[in-house]
């Protein structure tokens, strides 16, 4: 399930991608499948050697070319270990709202991207977030949890102080927003709710089979309740002088 759209990126074969705050590794999986060279990056070890298990199988069936390079590296968004415009691609996805200082990170993950590079950000989006929170202390109030709830503009807004352009925004996994909203209503962590457990399972049937008429349904609910809210950036080739 990715939340980013990898033809925008631009991510293929000689591009260097970095994850930053990778978790599980889907979007660092897909930028391994077309060719490019990524760094998952997290502060996770537990999670790191799950997708640093994965690379090595899909390297072994040829799931991925064999020029393609990745690694995983565990380190602070906060204090990237790499120099300025170092990345073609950067990628965090679902991380800034688990950050206090977000600044400091948004600061960090633009200085790592080459002029002329691209910048994908996603987070929650506010209104399906907004009811998960008025449902649930338990979805949020907890360590590691979510710290704040974003406007897409405000985000926007703090993005492009950074000196890169905003090129635009798009929605997805409304199907989850619901699957939230219930989860909250019954209790994050109670699972064995028959209506979870149904709801859960016609999710993953969806992401396996993609089937036609839920995949039309959620592009349609996508400006309305998608759960997640993806921002494109593009840091200028030749930085403008500063006045």
């Amino acid at each position: 399930m990715l939340t980013v759209d990898f033809d925008r990126l631009g991510v293929g074969p000689g591009k260097r991608v970095i994850d930053v705050g990778c978790g599980a590794g889907r979007h660092s999986f897909e930028a391994y499948r077309r060719g490019a060279d990524i760094v998952a990056f997290d502060q996770n070890e537990s999670d790191l050697a799950d997708v640093d298990s994965m690379f090595k199988a899909m390297a072994e069936v040829g799931e991925a070319p064999a020029y393609a390079k990745a690694e995983t590296v565990r380190g602070d968004a906060l204090d990237l270990p790499y120099g300025d415009g170092e990345f073609d691609v950067v990628i965090a996805s679902e991380i800034l709202e688990h950050i206090p200082q977000d600044d400091q990170a948004i600061a960090e993950l633009v200085r790592v991207l080459k002029p002329g590079g691209a910048l994908a950000v996603t987070v929650p989006r506010w209104l399906p977030e907004r009811i998960c929170w008025a449902l649930s202390d338990e979805y949020h109030a907890n360590e590691g949890g979510h710290v704040r709830i974003y406007r897409a503009d405000d985000l926007r807004r703090k993005i492009t102080a950074r000196d890169v352009r905003f090129i635009r925004h798009t929605h997805a996994h409304a199907l989850h927003s619901p699957y939230w909203w219930l989860k909250c209503a019954v209790g994050v962590s109670n699972d064995k709710n028959p209506l979870v457990t149904a709801y859960h399972r016609m999710l993953v049937w969806d992401m396996m089979s993609a089937p036609v008429l839920t995949r039309t349904t959620e592009r349609l609910l996508d400006p309305v309740i998608g759960k997640s809210v993806a921002l494109y950036f593009a840091k200028p080739a030749v930085r403008s002088a500063r006045r």
